[in-house]
């Protein structure tokens, strides 16, 4: 095998290996900063309903306390004003989805499914874990849910919820009096669930890494033609040079032209120990010959 090519075969295990070491560390940063990005987005709809579930509880249902002996206004409850304000969201973003499920609903359209139900059940048994990040494959791509724990921690919420026969006569009118009672201080009935698609993020992030990909191995294949075309001229053509000199002296050609690198490299330093081998072995000719 000629030096260029094994010169070239370690260059190109080389970049295998650091092609490969490269592809792995920022596949998993990209995937990661992605992930990042979907679960701050769910993060910021989230403190939305928040921020909406508090504003109706001190602000909106102190205003129409007094008419919900007379007519049940759903505007008045924390989990209504949530999902109202979350419609207008979903105008520009209709993947973005939010819901307050529950083992026991007072409207049955908040009843949590099957793996809704696990999430609730998982703050039940843990009521110390503030939120759950869950990631599910779905027809439209894969879908990143956060939810939070639903936790009876207001007094005031019981009336409505501890016994049918406690509750607003206009509450029943409307629901029943089959779901959403027994509820218990502390108690953790539901869960705020958010769900932000991640196809976007994730889309992006392997068009980074495609174009990180390509241009690493675009700068390989400049710099292996700049190391190819360095290594001609500095080692391989002066070897050449040298290797076709001594061909010619060994063939008895003593008037072939000397080679001298100029220069301070190793190169240079060994075409001149060659020329000093040369002259002394056309002295040592010239001694026998006398």
């Amino acid at each position: 095998m000629k030096l260029r090519a094994k010169f070239n075969l370690m260059l190109i295990l080389a970049f295998m290996f650091g092609l490969g070491l490269a592809a792995f560390l920022s596949h998993r940063i990209l995937q990661s900063n992605a992930r990042e990005e979907v679960i701050q987005n769910a993060r910021i709809m989230m403190e939305s309903a928040l921020g909406a579930r508090n504003y109706t509880v001190q602000e909106i249902r102190p205003l129409l306390a007094l008419q919900i002996n007379r007519q049940f206004l759903p505007q008045s409850v924390s989990a209504y004003a949530a999902m109202q304000n979350f419609k207008v969201l979903r105008e520009k973003f209709p993947d973005y989805l939010y819901k307050e499920a529950a083992l026991n609903p007072t409207n049955p359209n908040d009843r949590a499914t099957d793996w809704e139900a696990d999430i609730i059940n998982e703050f039940r048994n843990n009521l110390e874990r503030p939120e759950l990040i869950v990631e599910r494959d779905t027809p439209t791509g894969r879908i990143l849910y956060l939810a939070y724990p639903i936790q009876i921690k207001d007094e005031g919420c019981l009336p409505c919820h501890s016994r049918p026969e406690d509750a607003p006569k206009t509450l029943l009118d409307r629901y029943g009096a089959a779901n959403g009672f027994g509820w218990k201080l502390n108690e953790v009935i539901g869960a705020q669930i958010v769900s932000v698609p991640m196809t976007v993020p994730i889309q992006r992030a392997n068009n980074i890494f495609l174009t990180f990909m390509v241009s690493l191995a675009v700068v390989f294949l400049i710099t292996m033609i700049l190391l190819n075309i360095l290594l001609h001229r500095v080692v391989i053509t002066p070897v050449l040079k040298m290797a076709k000199t001594a061909n010619e002296v060994s063939l008895g050609n003593m008037d072939a032209p000397e080679y001298t690198r100029s220069g301070k490299d190793e190169i240079a330093s060994l075409s001149a120990s060659f020329n000093r081998m040369r002259r002394s072995l056309e002295n040592a000719m010239r001694m026998l010959g006398d």
